[in-house]
């Protein structure tokens, strides 16, 4: 029986998660029938455009997707703190961006005075919705939710979209974020879809190269949807690079930009070409950082998803996750020993 979804995510161990919805049977999500000869692409900027505006709804960021023809990757981060902050109002009007709401939380938003019945019954809808979120598994409800319907009327028919319960990992480190991230970006790469990430549309890293390629060819061409952030231009609806600094004060992966899109960049082209060549001068101090050998970033890059379940990251991580997530057992522990050390 699948363990049920509160036990695979504890915010305290990590705040960070990949999650992955298939397509029952033959169902397309994106791409072409090439039996039937219809085209689903479409899609796929719907997808993106709704996975990132629900990352501004919730109280997650997203730090990185990719839209494939039958499945989609989302990285996600919990933020804690905006959660826990958020005034009453920004709790209500969030959750008015999904659902209606109820004539008490209207009332509310319209300045409206309150009764004392009113006024406790609203305090337990926001606590709920409050609750709810910060919750990945309402973030990909919602998502999966609007997908389905707009697919199933597109298509004609009745019924599972969806090929079951989305699956999550938990990434509890640096060095499983990082190589998860880049994953999840390389997805395009790996199936053949394109040669590069700078080519593969509907990915975080399209995103964030397109916004970077911008700033430094224009300069002061910064609009709504994108921001200086210290060490480069970044997208606003993306979860940030920080620069090689601590994090511990603020929010960000830390890693400059630069160095990612470069290592991402190299990775795509060993697994395109099949085979491991010569590191780039720049990428070897990022892998001797996170302890990662070029053989198994070039292996985790390529097999992520099949090769862990559940949790992933160092064993010293590993073992205290394992102790607030309460499991007996150490999930993944010879992987994770192999590939993290």
């Amino acid at each position: 029986m699948p363990a049920p979804r509160k036990s695979q995510i504890a915010v305290e161990a990590t705040p960070y998660y990949h999650c992955v919805s298939r397509c029952v049977r033959r169902a397309f999500l994106c791409g072409k029938d090439r039996f039937t000869g219809r085209s689903f692409e479409h899609r796929r900027a719907f997808i993106e455009s709704e996975l990132l505006r629900l990352g501004q709804v919730f109280y997650l960021q997203v730090v990185a997707y990719s839209v494939m023809s039958n499945h989609y990757h989302v990285i996600l981060f919990i933020d804690q703190s905006a959660q826990r902050e958020a005034t009453t109002h920004d709790v209500i009007y969030r959750w008015h961006q999904m659902h209606k709401g109820n004539s008490v939380s209207e009332k509310f938003l319209n300045n409206e005075p309150l009764d004392k019945h009113e006024r406790k019954q609203l305090d337990t809808y926001v606590d709920l919705w409050r609750s709810r979120l910060g919750s990945i598994s309402w973030y990909m409800r919602v998502l999966n939710e609007k997908v389905a319907r707009m697919a199933n009327t597109e298509d004609e028919v009745t019924g599972r979209f969806w090929e079951g319960r989305f699956k999550c990992q938990a990434l509890l480190d640096d060095q499983a974020l990082l190589s998860c991230m880049a994953y999840v970006d390389l997805n395009p790469v790996r199936a053949g879809i394109v040669h590069s990430p700078k080519t593969s549309a509907h990915t975080s890293i399209k995103r964030r190269i397109d916004c970077w390629e911008k700033c430094a060819a224009e300069p002061n061409s910064i609009d709504g949807t994108e921001n200086q952030r210290g060490n480069g231009c970044q997208p606003l609806d993306l979860y940030p690079f920080l620069g090689n600094v601590s994090a511990c004060s603020q929010k960000g992966i830390p890693l400059s930009v630069i160095d990612y899109l470069e290592l991402v960049d190299w990775t795509g082209r060993q697994i395109k070409e099949g085979k491991t060549g010569a590191i780039r001068e720049h990428a070897s101090p990022i892998l001797q950082r996170l302890s990662i050998s070029p053989e198994h970033w070039i292996y985790l890059c390529s097999h992520f998803e099949s090769k862990f379940k559940g949790l992933v990251g160092s064993l010293h991580s590993l073992e205290e996750a394992c102790e607030k997530f309460k499991k007996k057992r150490r999930p993944n522990l010879s992987a994770c020993v192999s590939l993290f050390t």
